[in-house]
């Protein structure tokens, strides 16, 4: 599959974004789901839903915000 520019740096953000949780797995506000976390990234659209189980974060998706969440991920 051949990304876009746009694309290819959404991607970038959104891993940047999820290697931060390995050292910072508080790092996201509480999410609207129980016992998840929702990281927001930074300059895009996109949420990241994840969980932390002892000393695993568990990432749930890569949500777009212009969509309707779901309610559970």
């Amino acid at each position: 599959m051949k990304l876009g520019a746009a694309a290819r740096l959404v991607v970038q953000r959104v891993l940047e974004a999820v290697a931060q949780l390995a050292d910072q797995p508080g790092l996201g506000r509480p999410g609207r789901v129980p016992n998840t976390r929702e990281l927001v990234v930074l300059n895009t659209r996109h949420m990241v839903p994840y969980r932390v189980r002892s000393d695993v974060v568990e990432v749930l998706r890569v949500f777009h915000t212009s969509r309707r969440p779901p309610q559970r991920w």
